[in-house]
């Protein structure tokens, strides 16, 4: 059984994903786009949401090669 994801904004979010080498590259509407450092990482499109659904989440982690413990212990740092 999967962890139980945090909630979180995109924007919470996407600062998780800042501390592990994403950037932010553009923005289009409330669509934000995001690549690692090393381009062998996915890039990421995440929401700039109040809340972004656990399914959403779910994806963003699986593209970022994060698990759910990983994330939630950036989340605290």
């Amino acid at each position: 059984m999967s962890p139980k994801l945090p909630v979180i904004s995109g924007n919470g979010a996407i600062k998780v994903f800042q501390k592990i080498g994403y950037q932010v590259v553009r923005q289009r509407g409330s669509h934000i786009r995001m690549r690692h450092t090393n381009p062998s990482h996915k890039p990421l499109t995440i929401p700039a949401h109040k809340e972004l659904k656990p399914g959403m989440l779910r994806k963003l982690l699986k593209d970022a090669g994060l698990s759910a413990e990983e994330f939630t212990r950036l989340l605290k740092v």
